[in-house]
């Protein structure tokens, strides 16, 4: 398998020149965290990223984690490598300073888990996770439970989960059924089974901080009666320090597709000592807090491993001697082949579109949570709210696309494990599930996203894209142009039509999807024509790669987009059971 390479020049270009992450400098609380550095920042975060975490790749996929005798055992050097990270001030770079943090921008954290989840998908989950809990209780914990929590969460020292998940309720968080039982001194008793709990336990840290949704008695049905709580491995002695165990175990792992090395636990909870955070019956807000953020992550992941199986793929094919071309009396390598070729553009493509929608969103919610204007602050939200569930589905369908492109390259070898391009597949395969699945994202964009401001918020996007059209056409990107326009058009008419439909709800879910992919192709043919206009003063070999793949994507992938529409439009009739 090829070694990993931190796509840091990619990264870079795309947070400096399209996110515009240095606008992040006129905000005060980014106004001294160094990001004149950035280069210097993503190139040792990259270094990190391939030296330390890379190399664990193969031998968690084949050593799996273990359930010893009621504890998690990691594969070998997982947990040196979370030792490293935290002690190089990896998990803290996006945080409060107040609380350890190194106080940068979530998108610039978001390209440091991209190299890292590059690397190693399986144990990036755990830091993963860890951030999602932070930004739970920084917005809703009490001061005492920051206090308590987040000095030990936020540098790395202790890890978290979300538990939501039951047996018989997944996506359909409001029927859990986990008891939360009041006791005379502030505490609850939490009982209930929770399923698919990412690092529910593992031997990286001395203690693990659970976030569990349960119900306390007399709640009301549904998710309107679900409560959030601190459910700690370990229960705080009186200075703080891990104490008693608490009654919250795993009692068996899942053995999975891919990922085989991230402990995915059956978490028991049998009386477990918890901690009520913010209001009762307010449980299900709070964990979109923290869900959220994980959505972006999630998109990540697919713009990591994406990255991963296009470097792999891109090796073998020019060391893969297979076949003649151009009249050659030898065989050449594979990368001659117009349609390996059309193979690795496509990843290439693919991947890159995808990390700029992943930054574009970033920027965003950094605007969102630090903006001093509230009007400016409000309105990045929205376009937060817009590009999330495109950033977290559109990128893990990407990442999926790519890593099974990645193995028909390799052809026969691509099959077998030795080379490594299956366990990309694999372990790509869950991202598309993580989060609320991609269905679900969809559902989101088209029934909640798309209407607001009476469709104002989508209508902003739209004029944006519409300009870089124009700008494209003025450059004598005349193809390029004439491709994002088409799809520009087809993506307002979609628009249009679900927004007619609204009162016949089935006809715009059966939509919904394919409208998603649509979104995703537009949105990134508009970020990869931004890369066309924004290449002067780049090194030339890296804008010739560029101009080369913006251009590939725009022409030769964004116009079958625009067959999605029939789909979009169809309405439900065409699914309805026979």
């Amino acid at each position: 398998m090829s070694d990993f390479v931190p796509p840091v020049a990619d990264l870079s270009f795309v947070l400096r020149r399209l996110a515009g992450v240095e606008s992040l400098t006129g905000l005060a609380d980014f106004a001294d965290v160094g990001l004149e550095s950035l280069a210097d920042l993503l190139s040792e975060a990259g270094r990190f990223a391939a030296e330390v975490v890379a190399p664990l790749n193969r031998v968690g996929d084949r050593e799996g984690s273990r359930l010893v005798d009621g504890g998690v055992v990691t594969p070998t050097g997982f947990a040196k490598a979370w030792q490293q990270y935290v002690a190089a001030g990896w998990a803290a770079a996006p945080f409060e300073p107040q609380y350890g943090g190194g106080g940068m921008p979530w998108v610039v954290a978001m390209s440091i888990y991209e190299m890292v989840s590059g690397a190693s998908t399986a144990w990036a989950l755990c830091p993963m996770l860890t951030q999602g809990a932070i930004h739970l209780l920084t917005a809703h914990g009490d001061e005492t439970q920051q206090s308590t929590w987040l000095p030990k969460l936020v540098p790395g020292e202790w890890t978290a989960t979300m538990n939501l998940t039951e047996p018989q309720a997944g996506s359909d968080v409001g029927a859990v059924t986990t008891r939360a039982v009041p006791q005379a001194d502030g505490s609850y008793r939490i009982s209930g089974q929770k399923i698919f709990i990412t690092y529910g336990d593992h031997d990286m840290t001395d203690n693990i901080v659970h976030l569990v949704l349960a119900r306390t008695p007399g709640a009301p049905a549904g998710t309107r009666g679900i409560s959030c709580f601190i459910v700690p491995k370990f229960v705080l002695d009186a200075q703080g320090r891990p104490g008693p165990r608490n009654a919250a175990w795993c009692i068996s792992l899942e053995h999975k597709l891919g990922i085989h090395a991230s402990p995915t636990c059956v978490m028991e909870f049998d009386e477990a000592e918890g901690y009520l955070i913010g209001e009762e019956h307010a449980g299900m807000r709070y964990m979109f807090t923290m869900m959220n953020a994980a959505r972006l992550g999630v998109g990540v992941e697919g713009v990591g491993l994406g990255e991963r199986a296009l470097q792999q793929a891109e090796q073998f094919a020019a060391e893969r001697r297979q076949g003649r071309a151009g009249g050659s009396a030898e065989p050449v390598a594979i990368v001659e082949h117009p349609d390996v070729r059309r193979m690795l553009l496509t990843m290439r493509a693919l991947t890159e579109a995808a990390r700029a929608i992943c930054a574009m969103t970033g920027v965003a919610i950094d605007q969102a949570h630090h903006d001093p204007d509230p009007a400016q602050a409000r309105r990045a939200q929205a376009r937060a709210d817009l590009l999330t569930p495109i950033a977290k589905a559109w990128s893990t369908d990407m990442g999926n696309e790519v890593a099974h492109l990645g193995i028909q390259v390799h052809g026969g070898y691509g099959f077998i494990e030795e080379t490594g391009a299956a366990q990309h597949a694999r372990d790509a395969r869950i991202t598309t599930i993580y989060e609320g699945t991609n269905g679900i994202q969809a559902i989101d964009l088209v029934s909640r996203k798309l209407p607001m401001g009476d469709g104002a918020v989508a209508a902003e996007l739209y004029a944006e894209i519409e300009a870089t059209v124009e700008s494209l056409g003025a450059a004598g990107l005349a193809p390029e142009s004439a491709a994002l326009a088409g799809s520009l058009a087809t993506l307002r008419a979609a628009t249009a039509w679900l927004a007619e439909h609204r009162s016949t709800p089935d006809d715009v879910l059966a939509g919904a999807t394919p409208f998603l992919r649509l979104a995703g192709f537009t949105v990134g043919g508009w970020l990869m024509g931004r890369a066309l206009l924004a290449l002067d003063g780049e090194d030339e070999a890296f804008a010739a790669r560029k101009r080369w793949t913006a251009s590939f994507f725009l022409t030769q992938l964004v116009p079958q987009a625009d067959g999605l529409l029939p789909a979009i439009t169809a309405g439900a009739a065409p699914l309805a059971l026979p």
